[in-house]
C-alpha cells in the first residue's frame, strides 16, 4: 500500500479501492476529485468509517454484493460513515452544511465509506448526539440497524422476555444486548472468558463462556436467540427455544439451513438483511443521549492502514468495533 501519497487538498481526496477481488494486498490508497452532490445528496467529510464483516467478504469476492459488482471495478469499500455535511443538493431540505450525521450509506452496491468524502442521500443519515464523537459514531449504523432489526421487527422482543445473543462481545452483539436490556429483557450471550467482565459491566444477567459451557444444555424456554455465528451453532440454538419462541439467524451464508432446520423441528427461526433506516438510527441515537448504549471501539486505523485494519477484522473476535480516522 503506498502510504506516500500527499494530504489531500481542496479538490482532491484520498479514498482506499481494490481493482480485483483478493487478500488484504489489493487494497490501494488512491487520489481522486471530490465528488459533488447531486439533487437528494449530500457530501460528508467522513471522521470514521467503520468496518464489517461485509466488507473483508465482499473484497474476497464472496456474498451478494462482490456478484453485483465484479464487473464494475475498481471499488471503494465502506458502508458506515460519520462527519460533518460539507455540501447539499437540490432539494436537501433536512441538512445544511455543518450538520454532524451518521449513517448506513451506499448499501449495499455503492459503498464508499473507505474515503476523506464521500455522498450519501439525505434519507440514509440521522444526526449525531452531542455525547457521541464522529469517529466512534462511525462504527455505529450498520451493526446498529441490523442489532435493532433484527430484535424488534423480526423477532418483536417484549420486556420481560428470555433472549440468548451469540457472540455478545462483537460489533453486532455488543449493541443487541444493550437494546434488549433497554427494552427490558433478561438477557443472556455467550463468549469467551476474557469477555465476561466486559458484558457484565454493560447489565448481562447471565456469560456462558462457549470454551467450558454448552449454551445448549443450560438455556431452555427462550423467547428470543439472536444467532450471529450461524451454521452448526445456529441449529443446535434451536433447542433452546420455548414453544413459541423464535432464533434470528443473520449470517446469509448458512441462514437457510438454519431456518429448514428449524421447519423440520416445528420452530420458527428467520434469515435478515439489515436495511438503511433513519427513523431506527433517530431512535438508537436517543438511547446513546440517554446512556443508555454505549459504542466500544476495539482499535482505531488511519485511513491508510486499511489493511491492517482487515487483518483484524478478518480473524475475528473483535470487541465491539473497528473503525478508520479519515480525518
Amino acid at each position: 500500500m503506498d502510504t506516500a501519497i500527499e494530504q489531500s487538498s481542496e479538490s482532491s481526496m484520498k479514498k482506499v479501492v481494490y481493482h480485483q477481488f483478493g487478500e488484504r494486498d489489493v487494497l490501494q490508497l488512491a487520489n481522486s476529485d471530490i465528488p459533488s452532490p447531486q439533487t437528494g445528496q449530500v457530501l460528508i467529510r467522513v471522521h470514521g468509517a467503520g468496518l464489517n464483516p461485509i466488507d473483508w467478504k465482499t473484497r474476497k469476492g464472496l456474498g451478494f454484493v462482490a456478484k453485483q459488482i465484479e464487473n464494475t471495478l475498481p471499488w471503494t469499500p465502506g458502508y458506515d460513515v460519520a462527519g460533518e455535511v460539507v455540501a447539499i443538493g437540490d432539494a436537501v431540505t433536512t441538512l445544511a452544511p455543518g450538520d454532524r450525521v451518521m449513517g448506513l450509506v451506499g448499501f449495499p452496491l455503492s459503498g464508499g465509506g473507505y474515503a476523506e468524502y464521500a455522498l450519501a442521500t439525505a434519507d440514509e443519515l440521522a444526526v449525531v448526539p452531542e455525547e457521541l464523537d464522529l469517529v466512534t459514531a462511525g462504527a455505529l449504523p450498520l451493526a446498529a440497524l441490523t442489532a435493532w432489526q433484527a430484535l424488534f421487527e423480526v423477532a418483536d422482543l417484549d420486556p420481560g422476555q428470555k433472549i440468548l445473543v451469540h457472540a455478545g462481545a462483537g460489533g453486532v452483539g455488543h449493541l443487541a444486548v444493550q437494546f434488549a436490556l433497554a427494552r427490558g429483557a433478561h438477557v443472556i450471550a455467550t463468549a469467551s472468558a476474557g469477555n465476561r467482565d466486559f458484558l457484565s459491566e454493560l447489565g448481562v444477567h447471565e456469560v456462558i463462556d462457549y470454551h467450558t459451557s454448552d449454551f445448549a444444555e443450560e438455556c431452555f424456554g427462550l423467547d428470543v436467540v439472536l444467532d450471529l455465528i450461524g451454521g452448526e451453532t445456529g441449529k443446535r440454538s434451536l433447542r433452546t427455544l420455548g414453544d413459541k419462541g423464535m432464533l434470528v439467524t443473520i449470517p446469509t451464508v448458512t441462514a437457510d439451513e438454519v431456518v429448514s432446520a428449524a421447519e423440520a423441528e416445528g420452530l420458527r427461526a428467520h434469515g435478515m438483511t439489515v436495511r438503511p433506516d433513519v427513523f431506527h438510527l433517530d431512535e438508537i441515537a436517543e438511547l446513546i443521549e440517554g446512556g443508555d448504549v454505549k459504542v466500544h471501539i476495539e482499535k482505531t486505523f488511519a485511513l491508510d492502514d486499511a489493511v491492517q485494519a482487515h487483518e483484524l477484522l478478518e480473524g475475528g473476535h473483535v470487541r465491539g468495533k473497528l473503525v478508520l480516522d479519515c480525518r
